[in-house]
């Protein structure tokens, strides 16, 4: 017992001291190595500028009460941004977050008339970030960076694989497939098409995931859990009329009982041509593993 209890002490020992070792490197460590570069950028009182994203704005915060901003109307990817004063002096900045989980931090400085109103960060991107930029871990997505996480819902979208081959409905002119649902860290990946066959365009107004007991799933609402989306691929749009389109959604890893049922509804907006998918169980356990190291399936 003696030798246990010397032993576990000596451990410990070691690994306080290399805690405390590593503390005093990281101490030293300039953090000047993890700058992130600021946008220049420049503003003024009589004129609005606006900053395009590649993707939605999540966040925004400003330096100083010299600036005003906020998301324009209908339009989450684009940002306004003037000066709430004159001459300020000195510079200010602000910082946003994007929901592919981009850090952008700007640095601003008052102009009377400024060169440039407009900016599109994807071009600014492309110009002259090499590095691929920086990512910014939200919590609904756990571990899985936002980055990756879209990576793999495009990849899903342009492989445009179908091995399900029996999850789907048809109504009204209108066809709703399950074409494939795939798994990678936690996290579900359905892939699902819409085809019309009419020739009038299926405006869709939302999808819903649902998990209810199998005796209600065809009549009124009981029992029923919501599964929302994390993210989806594409907008919900319009299918126009004798054309197919697909779209790719994100959610949580889950399970139900043998007595449950997986409901994918979507619905036509001012419209009756509602679709419905039933999936069990047996078809979630059987989701297919993406590899996340060659993103190939």
């Amino acid at each position: 017992m003696n030798n246990h209890f010397r032993t576990f002490w000596a451990f410990t020992l070691i690994m306080g001291f290399a805690v405390f070792s590593f503390a005093q490197d990281s101490a030293k460590i300039p953090l000047v190595l993890g700058k992130i570069e600021p946008y220049d950028m420049d503003v003024t009182y009589d004129k609005t500028s606006h900053l395009i994203f590649p993707a939605v704005i999540r966040y925004v915060d400003l330096g100083s009460e010299y600036l005003i901003a906020g998301k324009a109307e209908d339009a989450e990817n684009v940002l306004r941004v003037k000066a709430s004063v004159k001459d300020f002096e000195p510079e200010t900045n602000f910082s946003v977050i994007t929901n592919d989980g981009r850090f952008y931090s700007f640095n601003v400085h008052y102009n009377s008339s400024p060169e440039v109103l407009s900016y599109d960060l994807l071009a600014m991107q492309k110009a002259v970030d090499k590095t691929g930029g920086n990512d910014v871990l939200f919590e609904e997505l756990g571990n899985n960076s936002p980055s990756l996480a879209g990576l793999l819902l495009e990849t899903i979208y342009k492989n445009d694989k179908r091995t399900v081959k029996h999850i789907k409905t048809k109504s009204f002119g209108i066809q709703f497939i399950l074409k494939e649902i795939y798994i990678h860290n936690g996290k579900y990946y359905f892939h699902t098409q819409l085809v019309n066959r009419t020739n009038v365009p299926f405006q869709i107004d939302f999808i819903n995931f649902k998990v209810m007991d199998k005796k209600f799933a065809k009549r009124t609402v009981v029992q029923e859990i919501p599964l929302l989306p994390l993210r989806t691929y594409k907008p919900l749009g319009e299918i126009a009329g004798k054309t197919t389109d697909k779209n790719v959604f994100l959610l949580d890893q889950f399970t139900i009982a043998d007595d449950k049922v997986l409901l994918i509804e979507i619905f036509e907006k001012n419209g009756g041509r509602n679709q419905r998918l039933r999936v069990k169980n047996s078809d979630l356990i059987k989701a297919r593993l993406i590899d996340d190291i060659q993103l190939k399936f």
